[in-house]
Parts: structure tokens; C-alpha cells; sequence
């Protein structure tokens, strides 16, 4: 665990295998909860959870999984990097449950590896590791590494588990038992944030959309778009102001002011980096478009998101004082 770690991949992960034991009827899978230098650690919910030791006990473990959350990357960084790498030395497979495919991937054990990570944290993940193959599936498996996109996929990716080591008519009882109504293969992709809203368009919309999402950092014309679709430049204005109300340069400057604030939010990437990453030759231009858009400075978004962190820290040392 790591502080502000994210309880619900880690309570999803454990009571997984807990049900499979006791389906068993026999302890097939053990399991312990481990801190960097063990203690209690504070969870993003706020509960504090005492671990039972320190990561130099993980050496013994099959599979060590590192479960984080609201601080992908936590301090001392270096304590963390040389923990998880000795583990790895230790011939122990690796997995990351939510953000924890950020540590990994900083410690330099995920080079040469795919994995994944949740939709609203990949755009960060891939700029600060672009050389990573970081996919948009619920979760993967690569040989000794393990990781999911956080919250229910533990869910799915311990059932995968399951199932190769006891068949899936086990994993079928165990994904019954959680009133998980399917089980999700690792090649699904995740329903990110706008999918949802995305299904129900035309085929020809869903993919200029797709087309511009992969062109965020080299913006391209809505002409060239509409070559790539089939369409003529036309046809596509009249699709967006059909069913989006906006035309697509407004709509695909919105997925690139987006894009800029989940790394203003997420990452410690400099604000002029962010500019240039979402394609933005002008801070100044940059400036003005996102505070159109989100009555903010990117600098304000930022330092807000800095301040948060701060006051989470705060409560938990205030809170701590107190008990004692």
C-alpha cells in the first residue's frame, strides 16, 4: 500500500481471492498488506488500514502488487524505487492495481512490458513514459507483470489468475459470488469517460473523434480528418453541428483543453511542456483558451491541485497527532 492508495482496488483484489479459498475449501492464496517501512497507511477514502510490515517481506511473495492511488508517484521516490527493485531481484512477479503502474514504470520495471492504467491517468502516463507501451485495456498481463485500470478490473484480473491456476468454472462461482456479471478478458478496453456518450453516434463521428484523439500534440485540419473518415470536409461540419451542437474545430479544441488539464491535474509536467504536449505553440494562446474554457489559468489549475495534496497531508498528520 501507499498512502492515498485507492482501498476498492485493493479490497477488490483480496476479497477475490478470499472467495476463491473458500470455495476450495482450503487456503490456496495468502496474502499480506505491506506498507514501504510498514505502519499504518491512510487510504484516498480516508480509512487507515496497519499493514503488517515493511516491502522487504514481499521477496517471499508469488506476486508483489503495488496498489496506489491519488499520489501515483510518492515520496521518498528513491525508498520506493530501490524497495520495488530488490523485490524484483528476488525473481517475485510484479503488478500495479490503479496508479500503481506509475511506480512500476518509474522504478524502470515496466521497460520492455505492456500494461495499462485508468483512462483519466493514460494521457499522463504516456507523457511522462512515452518509450512504455501503456494500452487502454482493463488489464494486462505480460509475463511477470501484472496491472489493471484500477477499481472493479482487480476484480477481473484476479479471475484471470484464478481461473489459469483452478479452470474458470472456479472463477465463474467466485465472479457469481460479487455479483460481477461478467467476466472481462484482458484484450476488453476500458469504457472511458466519454464513451458512454459516444456509442450511440454515428460510426463516421465516432471516428473523426477518434482520429483527432490521437492527434492532440500535432493538431490536424478538419479537411484532413474528413479524408481519413470517408467524408468531405462538409459532410463532417454537418455531422457535429448535428449531433453535438459544435463544430469540429470547437470540439476538437475541447478534447485538447481536456487532455491539458488531466496533466495539469495529474502530472508535475511544466505548464509550457503541457502547452506544447497538447499543441499549443503560444503559452499565452494556451493561457487564453483554457481559461475560456475553465475560468482558470492553467498556473491556477496546477497550483490547486499542489494545494490539495497538501491539505490532504495536513488532515493526516493532524489526525494522527490527535490519537496519539
Amino acid at each position: 500500500m501507499v498512502e492515498r492508495c485507492s482501498l476498492m482496488s485493493q479490497v477488490a483484489a483480496i476479497d477475490t481471492l478470499r472467495i476463491a479459498n473458500r470455495l476450495l475449501g482450503r487456503e490456496a492464496y495468502r496474502w499480506r498488506i505491506l506498507a514501504l517501512n510498514g505502519g499504518p497507511v491512510t487510504a484516498s477514502n480516508g480509512i487507515t488500514i496497519e499493514t503488517e510490515g515493511g516491502f522487504d517481506l514481499a521477496c517471499e511473495a508469488g506476486i508483489f502488487f503495488i496498489c496506489a492511488g491519488l499520489v501515483p508517484l510518492p515520496s521518498p521516490l528513491g525508498a520506493y524505487h530501490a524497495a520495488l527493485q530488490r523485490v524484483a531481484r528476488a525473481g517475485v512477479a510484479l503488478g500495479g492495481l490503479s496508479t500503481g503502474t506509475f511506480l512500476l514504470a518509474s522504478a524502470g520495471l515496466l521497460d520492455g512490458y505492456r500494461c495499462t492504467v485508468h483512462w483519466e491517468n493514460r494521457p499522463a502516463f504516456m507523457e511522462m513514459f512515452p518509450g512504455i507501451d501503456c494500452t487502454a485495456k482493463v488489464y494486462e498481463i505480460d509475463r511477470d507483470r501484472y496491472t489493471t485500470s484500477g477499481g472493479a478490473a482487480s476484480v477481473d484480473l484476479m479471475l484471470q489468475i484464478v481461473g489459469a491456476d483452478h479452470g474458470f468454472e472456479l472463477a465463474a462461482a467466485i465472479a457469481n459470488q460479487l455479483q460481477h456479471d461478467r467476466i472481462r478478458p484482458a484484450g476488453e478496453e476500458q469504457r472511458f469517460g466519454a464513451q458512454t456518450f459516444l456509442n450511440p453516434l454515428p460510426g463516421n463521428l465516432r471516428r473523426a473523434i477518434e482520429v483527432m484523439s490521437a492527434h492532440v500534440e500535432a493538431p490536424i485540419a478538419t479537411a484532413t480528418i474528413a479524408y481519413r473518415i470517408g467524408v468531405s470536409a462538409r459532410q463532417l461540419e454537418r455531422l457535429f453541428q448535428r449531433y453535438l451542437k459544435v463544430s469540429p474545430a470547437r470540439y476538437y479544441m475541447r478534447l485538447r483543453l481536456e487532455r491539458a488539464r488531466d496533466l495539469l491535474l495529474h502530472t508535475n509536467v511544466p505548464v509550457l511542456d503541457v502547452a506544447v504536449a497538447t499543441g499549443f505553440t503560444s503559452s499565452s494562446y494556451f493561457s487564453q483558451c483554457y481559461r475560456q474554457a475553465f475560468d482558470q489559468t492553467p498556473s491556477e489549475t496546477r497550483r490547486i491541485a499542489v494545494m490539495a495534496g497538501e491539505r490532504a497531508q495536513v488532515r493526516r498528520i493532524v489526525t494522527r497527532t490527535r490519537a496519539s
